[in-house]
């Protein structure tokens, strides 16, 4: 299997290489390609539309494991991956980009957000089977903060009364 942390990592990575060097050539690309190559590969593989997830992790084709480790989707860590894509379609003024990563911010929030008692779960499964780690519906910092950025950044980018909703539920929590 391939996970999307390394992505995610070398997208903001390059972001911040870019913004301080320039856009260096490192192993061949310049930050730019490194960061197309990574949202590329995000999009075509780990992105399912077709269900309203962004996987963890997947098999090499970008297929979804059915196994535990497989289907256990972190939706603090997508909603992060969001705010990277849009942060980077800010950057290139690309509304293309925007929109992928405000997709990524609604369909993981939709997942992500405990409709009862509130606050970003840690981990669900994308089929809505049982969790494996026992701390499955706690609310760690760390993803309300992703969350926060994230509707926040929507909210600026789109001028959608939603994400500042969203934003507003998320600081009450």
């Amino acid at each position: 299997m391939k996970g999307i942390a390394p992505l995610m990592i070398a997208i903001v990575t390059a972001q911040e290489l870019r913004e301080n060097p320039g856009d260096v050539v490192v192993r061949g690309r310049s930050c730019t390609e490194w960061i197309d190559d990574c949202i590329a590969e995000i999009e075509r593989d780990f992105c399912k539309r077709d269900i309203g997830a962004l996987m963890e992790v997947v098999s090499p084709d970008g297929g979804i494991i059915d196994h535990i480790d497989g289907r256990t989707l972190n939706p603090g860590h997508a909603i992060e991956c969001a705010w990277f894509i849009m942060h980077e379609g800010r950057h290139r003024d690309d509304r293309r980009l925007i929109h992928l990563g405000c997709a990524i911010l609604d369909c993981m929030w939709q997942r992500g957000w405990d409709q009862e008692h509130g606050g970003v779960l840690y981990f669900v499964d994308v089929f809505g089977k049982p969790v494996q780690e026992y701390w499955h519906d706690m609310k760690f910092w760390w993803p309300h903060d992703e969350a926060l950025i994230a509707t926040l950044l929507a909210y600026d980018l789109t001028e959608d009364a939603r994400y500042l909703e969203m934003h507003e539920q998320c600081r009450r929590w």
